[in-house]
């Protein structure tokens, strides 16, 4: 922002010198890009192994997950809360093991998992929507809402038989979009001008 009284505020200034270092190192962002496209088109032709390693991942932070929570429990073991984080310790710790021994099973529960959370949040988008569809613009919380609803009863209908693919799926779009958005960026800030 700029006072026309007094120039340029701290805030503007702030925000001007941020810009300008990240202007510097645009090339990072560009590379960083890069990578995540190649690792994005990686994972879409290997699409099961993905799937593997994202449950693996998963799991794997499951268990450090769990070990955290039963570590916390023994340590206030007088206190009211040591059954709850025993139980919850001991419930990541074992899904975690779980995914990890058997990654097919853990990206079967996940897959469900998924599909169960995409209704539900549509669900709720939709539910959300009805009670302001008044409201200019609330359409497109109502499309959301039906996109989402219908992707997770498609995934829960084609389940058991996506779990092999659906989570690998996801993890390289993710990192495809990912990838050509630090691209982007890295390209909008060097066209940036001082």
């Amino acid at each position: 922002m700029t006072d026309p009284l007094r120039g340029p505020t701290p805030d503007s200034v702030d925000l001007a010198a941020a810009l300008t270092q990240l202007r510097a190192r645009w090339g990072w962002f560009v590379a960083l890009g890069a990578v995540l496209v190649v690792l994005g088109v990686i994972a879409m032709a290997y699409i099961f192994a993905a799937t593997l390693v994202s449950v693996l991942f998963i799991g794997a932070m499951m268990l450090a997950g769990g070990v955290g929570q039963l570590i916390h429990a023994w340590r206030i073991k007088h206190m009211s809360g040591f059954l709850f984080w025993t139980l919850s310790g001991l419930l990541y710790a074992g899904a975690g093991l779980i995914a990890i021994v058997n990654p097919a099973v853990g990206a079967s529960a996940l897959t469900l998992l998924l599909g169960a959370s995409l209704i539900g949040v549509g669900a709720l988008r939709l539910w959300i929507w009805f009670n302001n569809r008044a409201q200019p613009g609330w359409k497109w919380l109502a499309f959301s809402g039906i996109i989402t609803l219908l992707t997770g009863v498609l995934i829960a209908v084609n389940w058991p038989g996506n779990s092999a693919w659906i989570l690998g799926l996801l993890l390289a779009f993710d990192l495809l979009f990912q990838g050509w958005t630090s691209m982007l960026v890295g390209f909008a800030l060097r066209e940036r001008k001082a």
